[in-house]
């Protein structure tokens, strides 16, 4: 019921900054809840942030908190990433993720439905 595309990853130094953009398909866009998530080479996939339907209310994993912000824009299908001073260790494939229960946050990767392809983010030092 629902394609995710993500973009707006690449390389870039530490402390720098990248926005990542989620376009997604589908009539019932507004009335999902909406994740990233991340994944580097040897580990498990983590919870970044999440966004309820409305954008009123985020939640942010503890490594993330005061540097990345999650919103959407329903007008236009798409939910953001801005990530700020980044560092090395954020250095992942960037997953977007919809959860069709939107008016709750989770940040088990179980608890989401749909989910895209993945962009590549890689920080310097």
């Amino acid at each position: 019921q629902v394609q995710l595309v993500e973009s707006g990853g690449g390389l870039v130094q530490a402390g720098g900054s990248l926005r990542l953009s989620c376009a997604a398909s589908g009539r019932t866009f507004s009335t999902y809840s909406m994740g990233w998530f991340r994944q580097a080479p040897g580990k498990e996939r983590e919870f970044v942030a999440a966004i309820n339907w409305s954008g009123g209310s985020t939640y942010y994993a503890d490594s993330v908190k005061g540097r990345f912000t999650i919103s959407r824009d329903n007008a236009k299908n798409t939910v953001y990433l801005q990530m700020n001073s980044l560092k090395p260790e954020d250095t992942a494939v960037y997953y977007c993720a919809a959860r069709r229960y939107g008016s709750t946050l989770a940040v088990g990767s179980s608890r989401y439905d749909y989910w895209g392809q993945g962009t590549q983010v890689t920080v310097s030092s």
